[in-house]
């Protein structure tokens, strides 16, 4: 397993949010999975819905809680969301889950992945947010080196 690198940030409001995440989608290449962390209302889906512009979608993008998934089109890429909330266990999603982690179309993100952490290749970005306000946010990226050029332009 690789070094683990930590840099931390300040936003001050869903704008903002959107924006450090759409710099982050500029540099997605595929095959790259991210772990969003936080609190309900903390702000994932704001920042999932920057990192699709910026990996080059014009989907809308919704929180997919209640649907467990949502797969949104970026050029050649694909963003599958994935939102674990609301189950005690993975079931058949956590193979789907399995599969798609080694696709290099494919960019993975997962909220709420206690149920699935066995499943998360080590080589991962995890990204906390913690609600510091109405509207701030601390935002908190650990990442392997291997995955320190998704940080190009944020820090």
């Amino acid at each position: 397993m690789s070094t683990v690198m930590t840099w931390q940030t300040e936003s001050t409001s869903s704008d903002a949010t959107e924006h450090l995440a759409e710099t982050l989608g500029n540099q997605l290449r595929g095959g790259e999975v991210i772990e969003l962390v936080s609190d309900l209302g903390g702000g994932k889906t704001t920042f999932v819905r920057g990192l699709a512009r910026g990996m080059g979608s014009t989907d809308n993008v919704a929180s997919p809680s209640f649907t467990i998934s949502r797969v949104y089109k970026a050029g050649k890429l694909e963003l599958r969301h994935f939102d674990f909330y609301r189950l005690s266990e993975a079931g058949l999603l956590e193979h789907e889950l399995d599969e798609l982690m080694g696709d290099k179309d494919v960019v993975v993100v997962v909220e709420w992945a206690d149920i699935i952490q066995h499943v998360l290749p080590p080589d991962h970005i995890r990204i906390v947010i913690k609600t510091t306000g109405d509207d701030s946010r601390q935002l908190t990226f650990e990442y392997p080196e291997k995955l320190a050029y998704l940080m190009e332009g944020l820090c």
